[in-house]
């Protein structure tokens, strides 16, 4: 089957053009704030080294997968919403769909990977390493990848949707071929992912429970030293809980097309939960900063670093136009300093200072009396009843 055929209809138009302007300015609202955020992710990733955990490399390849389905799989939609209709043709609905699956899949798969660190932290007690989270990462965009590839063998196709601004699987193909692709891709990309992060997160919260019942003097240490690990299982959490609601309502309607109940489904609801499933790549960034304080601290640093030096650079072009010095020189406040020395006796602290640079401090008998503040102090006894 060939895979590049020909959409249906594309100049079909369905909404008025006020609603096509609407729809452009939020896939246009989703697309550059989803960008932004999940670009910010990867910069404080880059730059903290706090940030750098095996949880933390994941929640960046989500950021990443995010990243990509703001630039190319909204892209797409927000022009045509712009135009009023599908102006790509069948080579870019094709790359549209693709894009849009892989990416979509790759983030699903790296929320059930983090599920299951977090489980075996909690649960197993066990650490993992970098080596293993690379590891996971390579399967998990190998998995998307055969998945998203093989409507381009020809196991189903990608084509235009009902609201003819965006492309995906072909729902409604009635073969058995095709069908058989869909049901397959819910079930091994959605379905039991959803299965397994329940799982994970059942165990991680029964053990949770068991610890703070538990008088175990080791397993309440033991408790404490992982209270940082269960708060980011629950920002984890959180966060597949926001993944999933904007994904599932597209997700049953994409399966109520596949099971022929085509009268129930309009353009209207399809633009607006396909919409709604591309809007998760926005909520990440604001779940981490909000929920984790390594995220917090690191973005305040970020901004804070750059405004100071922002400030530093302003004031140095102030002084140079007024031709002045400017006052937080530091050699020259080093310069200024006066010359210190400390002694100590069995009875006394002797603080000697002299502004005078030619005063040798190490030797204290050739020093000019009329230069120096010499400054005694005796400590105070404790009289012993």
């Amino acid at each position: 089957m060939n895979p590049a055929n020909r959409t249906d209809s594309p100049e079909e138009i369905i909404f008025s053009p006020f609603t096509y302007k609407v729809l452009a300015a939020i896939a246009g609202t989703i697309g550059v704030t989803g960008f932004c955020n999940n670009l910010l992710m990867l910069v404080l990733y880059c730059k903290f080294k706090r940030l750098k955990t095996p949880t933390g490399l994941l929640l960046t390849n989500i950021s990443f997968a995010d990243l990509l389905l703001s630039l190319f799989g909204i892209t797409f939609t927000f022009v045509s919403c712009l135009k009023g209709r599908w102006i790509w043709g069948s080579t870019a609905c094709v790359w549209d769909g693709f894009t849009n699956n892989l990416f979509a899949i790759s983030s699903m798969m790296t929320l059930t990977a983090i599920a299951y660190e977090r489980y075996l932290r909690l649960v197993r007690e066990k650490a993992m390493g970098f080596t293993w989270a690379w590891r996971i990462i390579t399967y998990l965009w190998l998995y998307s990848l055969a998945w998203s590839g093989a409507p381009l063998l020809g196991w189903n196709k990608y084509t235009l949707e009902r609201h003819r601004l965006g492309c995906l699987v072909n729902w409604e193909s009635r073969k058995p071929s095709d069908m058989s692709f869909v049901l397959l891709l819910f079930l091994s990309c959605l379905f039991v992912p959803i299965g397994f992060i329940a799982f994970c997160y059942v165990n991680i919260l029964r053990t949770i429970m068991m610890r703070r019942k538990s008088q175990d003097p080791r397993k309440l240490r033991l408790a404490r030293l992982l209270k940082h690990e269960r708060n980011v299982a629950k920002m984890c959490f959180f966060m597949i809980v926001v993944v999933l609601s904007c994904w599932l309502p597209y997700a049953m309607v994409s399966l109520m097309l596949t099971y022929g109940h085509t009268n129930v489904v309009t353009p209207t609801v399809t633009i607006i939960l396909s919409l709604l499933a591309k809007s998760s790549t926005a909520y990440n960034y604001f779940i981490c900063i909000f929920m984790s304080r390594k995220y917090r601290w690191s973005l305040v640093q970020l901004f804070c670093s750059r405004l100071m030096k922002i400030k530093w650079i302003v004031k140095d072009r102030i002084f140079q136009a007024r031709g002045d010095q400017p006052k937080s020189n530091l050699s020259e406040n080093a310069m200024e300093r006066p010359k210190k020395k400390v002694t100590f006796s069995s009875s006394s602290i002797i603080f000697i200072v002299t502004s005078d640079e030619t005063q040798d401090m190490d030797s204290t008998a050739e020093l000019d009396s009329t230069n120096l503040n010499v400054i005694q102090v005796r400590p105070l006894h404790s009289e012993r009843a």
